[in-house]
């Protein structure tokens, strides 16, 4: 059994290269296979889709980060 670790984002997925090599791999021995690699940046909503799903952001969820009051900084 092969195991395949993909990240959804969206309506699309991201996985390692070496993930990818490996279900290139594993297709091939069916039939033949053509890949498209788009090269371009992740659009917009696909980025941040990206940061919200992912882990990246959550320490401003400790309270601990929550070191400001009101009376902070100057008004505008």
């Amino acid at each position: 059994m092969t195991t395949i670790r993909v990240q959804r984002l969206g309506d699309k997925a991201l996985l390692s290269q070496d993930e990818l090599e490996q279900l290139l791999l594993l297709a091939r021995q069916h039939e033949d296979i053509r890949v498209q690699l788009d090269e371009d940046d992740l659009p917009t909503v696909a980025l941040m889709r990206f940061a919200e799903q992912g882990a990246a952001f959550d320490f401003w969820l400790d309270e601990a980060e929550d070191i400001y009051t009101l009376d902070d900084g100057e008004p505008l």
